[in-house]
């Protein structure tokens, strides 16, 4: 399989010349490890620093109903039609394609096959699945600070996924983890009106 960045600038920048896309459209380029590609492209908008309100709500949800194929084993994911054929205006589709393909390409430089496991095994695909589901719901969120550390998770994690890199698939579950640390000191901030569980924690290191 091509690099990803290369993939995508191909396919948007070069080939492109309808207005509209849709995510059945992108799928051509997934190759046999489709799960990690959906996980990249589908937390790509989210986990730059641009607004995606429209998008992150109906990508979030897919995302767990992929993640929970991941976890039951399925070898090809099933899509709803309505999300699948729905059209995205492609100068939209540019915008994010653009700016993610440079932090891509960061990636890809440090990327190759190790851990294989982390990938590749049912305890690993579990692992995976249960931690992308968890970050796609804390992604759709309304509550500004929830949405983009988590679809940066989901991206490295699925990346890795993609690339059978089991070191960096464990390097986006550990940004995972900070996530749901982060979202629950915001969480618990908002129930509580005052203090977050960090600023606890500094109080109590403090002391």
């Amino acid at each position: 399989m091509a690099k990803l960045s290369n993939e995508l600038n191909r396919f948007f920048f070069e080939e492109r010349t309808n207005t509209t896309i849709t995510l059945e459209d992108v799928l051509e380029l997934a190759g046999e490890r489709i799960f990690g590609f959906l996980f990249v492209i589908l937390s790509l908008p989210s986990a730059l620093p641009l607004p995606a309100p429209v998008i992150s709500i109906p990508f979030g949800i897919l995302m767990v109903v992929l993640a929970v194929q991941l976890i039951i084993g399925r070898k090809e994911p099933w899509l709803p039609a309505k999300f699948a054929k729905r059209p995205i205006k492609i100068e939209t589709a540019r915008k994010f394609i653009k700016a993610g393909i440079p932090w891509l390409r960061r990636i890809e430089a440090v990327s190759r096959p190790r851990l294989p496991f982390v990938c590749t095994t049912v305890p690993g695909k579990v692992i995976i699945g249960l931690a992308i589901a968890l970050m796609s719901i804390f992604m759709m969120i309304p509550v500004p600070g929830t949405n983009t550390l988590p679809a940066i998770g989901i991206f490295v994690t699925g990346f890795g996924l993609l690339e059978d890199d089991g070191a960096i698939s464990l390097g986006g579950l550990t940004i995972c983890l900070i996530a749901t640390i982060l979202v629950t000191s915001i969480f618990a901030a908002l129930i509580w009106g005052g203090t977050s569980i960090l600023d606890q924690i500094k109080g109590m290191l403090g002391r």
